[in-house]
């Protein structure tokens, strides 16, 4: 490697930012904004990222990995404990904290959770996004960020809004700088470190999330059955089965005549075709897994 080469390597930045926050903060839609790609599902009801899922963006000298967490929140459900444990693991892995906080409606709660968690971890910086800034009037605005100001030595809060693409290169900036100096962990081309299959299944269960209410997509879960090329139509050919925890879940999420579960499915292969680039055949089964969020056996077996 030549003098000039090292030059350029050391001034690169690159490394791992956690993306924390209470449910429905707006995580997942800043970090498919940040990505420039939907990788990670989004919902108005809250909760729904159950997984560790990294998300790559790449720019002039620096390539940050955000890894989305589940929202944080205190429950008595074995499977919410679990889904919050993996929001804590991703701190292990952190060079960096990217908090995001609702502007619009503070959760006192999830947030002080993430207070004591980042006073845990001293060393690591921390930058603040309150998020949906487009809908709060100014002086409730300054009123945040003052008392997010007392509340924790933030380097940077920044506010913005991941819907309307508000202040989104000020908070990049932001981050590159306090990353370190090194060279890329992906190649360019790459935006996440998690399969197609993974991003499909969580695609579909998104639509799930959108078309049906109550406790229906809280107990569901997807898992991908087959991935396949049909060579004869040129097209992807994918079975997933839907798993709910009761036999009046499994009557919602198919409707009357099929309809919600062909809603679901037309919904879903629109979204995967964007992100393969290719016609997709999608085939959904609805299956009853009696109280599978309560059985760490099938949790496990069904990808969580």
């Amino acid at each position: 490697m030549t003098e000039e080469q090292e030059n350029r390597q050391q001034k690169f930045k690159s490394g791992f930012t956690v993306i924390s926050g209470a449910p429905n903060a707006g995580k997942s839609t800043l970090l498919n904004l940040l990505v420039g790609e939907k990788i990670s599902i989004t919902s108005a009801k809250p909760q729904t990222t159950r997984n560790r899922i990294a998300g790559i963006a790449h720019g002039p000298g620096f390539q940050i990995v955000f890894l989305d967490t589940p929202g944080v929140h205190k429950s008595e459900r074995n499977f919410n404990r679990r889904i919050v444990d993996v929001a804590w693991d991703a701190f292990d892995e952190a060079d960096l904290v990217l908090m995001i906080a609702d502007a619009a409606r503070p959760d006192s709660a999830s947030e002080s959770l993430i207070m004591e968690k980042l006073r845990d971890k001293t060393g690591i910086p921390a930058v603040l996004a309150l998020n949906k800034i487009d809908l709060v009037e100014k002086p409730k605005l300054l009123e945040q960020i003052d008392r997010w100001s007392k509340k924790y030595e933030f380097a940077e809060i920044i506010p913005v809004s991941a819907t309307q693409g508000i202040q989104i290169p000020e908070l990049v900036d932001a981050m590159t700088g306090l990353l370190p100096e090194g060279p890329p962990y992906f190649p360019e081309d790459a935006i996440t470190d998690m399969p197609e299959r993974f991003i499909v299944a969580e695609m579909i269960r998104e639509k799930v999330f959108e078309n049906t209410g109550q406790e229906v997509p809280y107990s569901t879960a997807v898992t991908i059955e087959d991935f396949s090329e049909d060579g004869k139509n040129g097209r992807i050919s994918i079975h997933a089965a839907i798993h709910v925890e009761r036999n009046s879940q499994k009557g919602i999420v198919i409707g009357r005549h099929g309809q919600m579960l062909k809603s679901i499915g037309t919904a879903a292969r629109h979204d995967i075709e964007r992100l393969l680039g290719i016609g997709v055949f999608l085939k959904l089964f609805v299956r009853v897994e009696k109280n599978w969020s309560k059985n760490p056996k099938v949790i496990k077996k069904l990808g969580y």
